[in-house]
């Protein structure tokens, strides 16, 4: 049944990872994701179904149009199949954990939105605030359902999780001053992307989630820098690192924090 279940969410996030692919190539032209229906960019024509389903097609047609054959980009494929291991691996996580429940829909929501963040940064080096601002939007929503960070703070009125509003005030503060200090060196939008991120993992996880996203973000940068793939004037989109430690912190958080404690109290 465990397996029946597994590859269920993994044909799901094929199917998602599909849809992610549109939202990566319209949004940052601001083109509807809605209309016109997919087509080639090479010969404008209209794909059929054959020519759309996940993965199986990119395979099928060796990564060409089949009408003109024009190149479809490696990108289309590793998408796809980035969203159905993530979503694979997060029914088994929640299952294993009897946790198969809302939470596993708060994480596969937005472990689909940090994906689009990933590629478009990576890609155009842009964070857009229509994806932010839609992500906020989000995680106010679910943080009237979430139950996960009542041992750290209470409910506010209707039940807005102030974990959920310290955690953006936070994460937005922690990136707005190394953006103040490097005048330019880091973007905007990676301070936009950190509340965010404060907002959909709350406190104190967004520092968890803020540290992994540096800690690898660094790493990736020096090694960029010794094997010379990058010079050291080249800025790197930082942005998905930071959706890699919230991604991180979504099924991890409360395990890092309390490892954190624990580390702490022994060395005091």
């Amino acid at each position: 049944m465990t397996a029946i279940i597994i590859v269920g969410f993994a044909l799901l996030g094929l199917a998602v990872g599909s849809f992610l692919n549109l939202c990566i190539d319209r949004l940052p032209q601001h083109k509807s994701i809605v209309s016109p229906r997919s087509h080639c960019d090479g010969c404008q024509r209209s794909l059929s179904t054959a020519d759309l389903v996940p993965l199986l097609s990119y395979i099928w047609l060796r990564g060409r149009c089949r009408y003109c054959g024009a190149r479809i980009p490696l990108r289309i494929a590793i998408v796809e199949l980035a969203s159905g291991a993530i979503f694979a691996a997060l029914a088994w996580y929640y299952f294993q954990n009897d946790n198969f429940d809302a939470e596993l829909a708060f994480s596969l929501v937005f472990a689909a939105l940090f994906i689009v963040i990933f590629v478009i940064d990576l890609e155009q080096g842009l964070v857009l605030n229509n994806v932010v601002l839609f992500g906020l939007s989000l995680a106010f929503v679910f943080s009237f359902f979430q139950t996960g960070f009542e041992d750290f703070w209470p409910r506010l009125g209707p039940g807005i999780a102030l974990s959920a509003l310290l955690g953006g005030a936070v994460g937005f503060a922690i990136m707005l001053l190394p953006y103040l200090i490097s005048r330019g060196g880091m973007g905007a939008g990676d301070v936009k992307l950190a509340g965010l991120i404060g907002v959909v993992v709350g406190f104190p996880q967004v520092v968890a989630a803020l540290l992994v996203g540096i800690v690898i973000g660094g790493i990736v940068a020096v090694f960029l820098l010794l094997a010379r793939l990058r010079g050291r004037k080249e800025a790197v989109p930082f942005g998905p690192f930071l959706a890699v430690g919230a991604m991180v912190t979504l099924v991890w958080g409360a395990q890092i924090i309390e490892w954190y404690r624990t580390t702490l109290t022994n060395l005091g």
